[in-house]
């Protein structure tokens, strides 16, 4: 019965076989034989280049983070500024202020050929003040000139006398006058950075709402609920040549994990391959007038990665466009075209950095395809390959063996 049962089983082979007498081989059957090898071994290779490949999906989410700081790194170099005019301050909607940053941001002076002036990393005249002060009695006690006194009631030295003169909402023309000013040599040591350029290079930490970084001249006080600038007497159109022409060397937001190298590196890699560079990067700004104004408008998207190991790394990136305009027309103006124009800020001269959060979240996922499909796509290429080849062979032998005949 058993062997009945596997008689009758050879009925459904699909793969019927023929005798080596019966079969016919011939020369063109070789040929498309090895072509058809050929194109197997082309198409398989591929195949697995294309299964080896990192595939990258995007996807946009509605950014859910709260309470969240990011980081802003910058490399800004200008070249006819000398670094005690430029002042670091950050402010955002939330009304957090940082003013003349100097602890995660280093402040080098250039000589006026643009190179580094060695043992001059410092962020303003602090050093001279502090030998100054050191000399002082403990009970000196140094006048305000009229000035808004502190809580002291004293003002030591030449910056203590500034501030004191610009919450008065006075002008510091004239430091000859001060006595602590020609104690401390501020106006000479002024002179003595006049042709010199600054670059700015740092992080600053602020808050993951919408606000500004401003980098200009003097610092900047809070006063009746805004922000009173010292324009300094130097940069006025009296034949300075102090002006805020610029070169953006770098300028990227960063997350919290670009402080771990690892991740950081990993980041970088990830960002060359999808080609999402800073777009600021080596913007240049030139200008002759001392009170001109330069604002740059970021949008910033909080930016993730997924690897293909499993691991999340958060970032960000952003779009930028700017704007500038010579505050020294004041609230009006006109365009190279002739239009007029009034603006509802005055402005002050410097670089500004005005970025906005985007509630969007971009999510970069790394895939692969799956062996199956891998193996799936080989037996394919294998099988199509060869019913074509063998059609074709069909074809052929069928027209020769006709043409015989005739």
């Amino acid at each position: 019965m058993a062997k009945g049962f596997l008689a009758n089983l050879k009925g459904v082979d699909a793969f019927g076989k023929t005798t080596d007498d019966v079969k016919i081989k011939t020369r063109t059957g070789a040929f498309l034989t090895l072509v058809s090898a050929a194109i197997i071994l082309s198409f398989t290779l591929m195949e697995f280049i294309d299964y080896r490949r990192i595939y990258t999906d995007t996807s946009l989410l509605v950014d859910r983070s709260r309470g969240e700081k990011l980081s802003m790194r910058m490399n800004v170099t200008f070249p006819r500024v000398p670094c005690y005019l430029v002042s670091v301050d950050v402010m955002d909607i939330s009304g957090e202020t940082q003013r003349d940053i100097s602890h995660s941001v280093r402040k080098m002076r250039l000589d006026p050929s643009g190179k580094e002036i060695h043992g001059s990393r410092s962020t303003s005249l602090k050093n001279e003040v502090e030998k100054y002060t050191e000399d002082q009695p403990s009970d000196y006690c140094g006048s305000c000139y009229g000035g808004l006194e502190p809580a002291s009631g004293c003002c030591n030295t030449c910056e203590e006398v500034r501030t004191a003169y610009i919450n008065k909402g006075w002008s510091f023309s004239n430091p000859d006058t001060i006595e602590q000013c020609k104690k401390e040599g501020w106006a000479s040591k002024l002179k003595e950075q006049a042709n010199e350029g600054c670059s700015v290079v740092g992080r600053v930490r602020v808050n993951k709402v919408s606000g500004n970084i401003h980098l200009s001249p003097g610092r900047s006080f809070q006063s009746s609920a805004r922000d009173v600038y010292e324009l300094v007497p130097y940069l006025r159109d009296d034949g300075s040549k102090h002006d805020y022409s610029h070169t953006i060397h770098e300028l990227t937001f960063e997350n919290d994990d670009d402080y771990n190298y690892r991740k950081a590196r990993i980041t970088k890699e990830i960002r060359t391959r999808l080609g999402l560079d800073d777009p600021l990067r080596g913007t240049t700004r030139t200008t002759t007038k001392p009170q001109y104004m330069y604002q740059y408008f970021l949008k910033v998207v909080s930016t993730h990665f997924k690897t293909m190991d499993g691991q999340l790394l958060k970032s960000h990136q952003y779009s930028a466009t700017h704007f500038e305009r010579d505050v020294a027309e004041g609230g009006r103006g006109d365009t190279p075209q002739g239009v007029y124009l009034q603006h509802g800020v005055s402005g002050v001269p410097g670089v500004f950095f005005n970025f906005e959060i985007s509630p969007i979240l971009v999510v970069h996922t790394d895939t692969r395809q799956s062996f199956a499909h891998f193996v799936t796509s080989t037996c394919a290429i294998v099988g199509g390959v060869l019913t074509v080849a063998s059609l074709f062979d069909s074809m052929l032998f069928a027209t020769t063996r006709a043409l015989k005949k005739h």
